[in-house]
């Protein structure tokens, strides 16, 4: 392999690390929203978090790219507030891949969440816990099967993206040219030896995700059966 498949190894690994961790801090509220509210608006927020699920990638990515574009009023924030040009940049995969992993992270939490007793709440409440002790000390040992999974599938979805960070990242090597896109650009230049290699190590790595995931699904099944 290259220099350049290893630093698209490296910046897969990285991006899809540092995507999963913010899906974790920004999704795990939001989920517990969903699955707890009875708000009107639960049900428009449920849809806005799943839209990557049935919206072409590349019509997020024209949105984003628009969003993040020079003359753009977040692109001016965001440069004012870093120093940094967001538009083909690696600040701008991470955007990207938050908004399109979302769904994966929030849904196998919000399910969870759901099955969570009230009356286990109230018992930790009335002995004196507050919210954050309780979602450690009850929530979070009763999910976290599904804290596992739902990093998991964010983490591996993120590696397997494609049209978004095409869109907004294009293929600089070193920068923003994920796996995904390498692979892309080796099968352009008809050097199907590396593409043969990237593409197996994906087709592996994928299917362990799942198998990961769908073992957590049965092994909590068989629990409470």
């Amino acid at each position: 392999m290259s220099h350049d498949d290893f630093n698209a190894i490296w910046l897969s690994l990285h991006l899809a690390s540092v995507t999963t961790v913010i899906l974790l801090i920004l999704g795990t509220p939001l989920a517990w929203w969903l699955a707890r509210s009875s708000s009107k608006l639960a049900a428009a927020v449920e849809a806005v978090v799943a839209l990557p699920l049935v919206l072409p990638p590349t019509v997020l990515g024209f949105y984003l790219l628009v969003a993040f574009s020079p003359d753009s009023a977040f692109a001016k924030f965001w440069m004012v507030t870093t120093g940094d040009s967001l538009s083909f940049s690696f600040d701008a995969l991470v955007i990207a891949s938050v908004i399109y992993s979302l769904p994966f992270v929030v849904q196998p939490l919000q399910s969870s969440f759901a099955q969570v007793s009230e009356g286990l709440l109230e018992a930790a409440k009335t002995m004196g816990a507050d919210f954050i002790d309780r979602f450690f000390s009850v929530v979070f040992p009763l999910c976290k099967r599904s804290f596992l999974a739902a990093a998991t599938l964010g983490f591996a979805h993120t590696i397997g993206e494609f049209g978004v960070v095409l869109m907004i990242g294009g293929n600089i090597p070193g920068e923003t040219q994920v796996l995904s896109i390498a692979l892309y650009d080796r099968v352009e230049s008809l050097n199907y030896p590396a593409a043969h290699t990237m593409a197996a190590g994906l087709l592996v790595f994928s299917f362990l995700a799942l198998l990961l995931v769908y073992g957590l699904n049965r092994r909590g099944l068989w629990r409470n059966a």
